[in-house]
């Protein structure tokens, strides 16, 4: 599996005293506390709920983190099992990685769904999540991580990526695109 690929799959962060100086953190858009809260999640582990009725285009939260370059945050997470697909890592660009292990906020508790009610946007080199439909209080956010697959994967890495969101259109993974299958051929 190559270092681009794992920069994606990486989620713990390494003590403060570890982490080098840099990284950089940029100031948070106004805060809506309103908006969600943080509990317990059927999809995976924690999730973000609406708290209210959340309108369709509303940015709900940015992602925020430690900006580092790809070095770095293969750096961070080298020892991280790669059979392992909790990740806090968003990629931004070509640059810029943002590691929301380390000072990150609430945005990185959004869980995966192939049918989500969010997306996340790039805008000046800053991520944010907005809806895309109007979300009722109590719904879980979630948005379509679009992980990229690669040639070097291995054979069981939709099962590490495996989607649990439930919907009609699930894809079965969290990469992206969807695997075909193969069609066997009548002898």
């Amino acid at each position: 599996m190559n270092l681009a690929r794992n920069k994606q799959r990486r989620a713990e962060h390494k003590p403060a005293a570890k982490r080098k100086a840099n990284s950089q953190i940029v100031p948070a858009v106004a805060a809506r506390p309103d908006m969600l809260r943080v509990r317990r999640s059927r999809l995976h582990g924690r999730g973000a709920f609406a708290l209210r009725r959340i309108r369709r285009g509303t940015r709900i939260i940015e992602y925020l983190g430690d900006r580092v370059s790809h070095g770095e945050a293969d750096e961070r997470y080298r020892d991280k099992a790669l059979d392992d697909s909790h990740t806090f890592l968003f990629i931004v660009d070509r640059a810029i990685v943002i590691d929301g292990g380390a000072n990150g906020n609430d945005a990185r508790f959004i869980n995966h769904s192939c049918d989500p009610n969010c997306e996340s946007v790039i805008d000046d080199r800053r991520v944010f999540i907005e809806a895309i439909r109007t979300i009722q209080p109590g719904e879980e956010l979630t948005y379509d991580y679009q992980i990229g697959r690669d040639k070097q994967d291995p054979p069981n890495v939709d099962v590490i990526f495996a989607c649990r969101c439930g919907a009609r259109s699930c894809r079965g993974s969290m990469l992206w695109p969807a695997r075909r299958k193969s069609r066997s051929k009548a002898t």
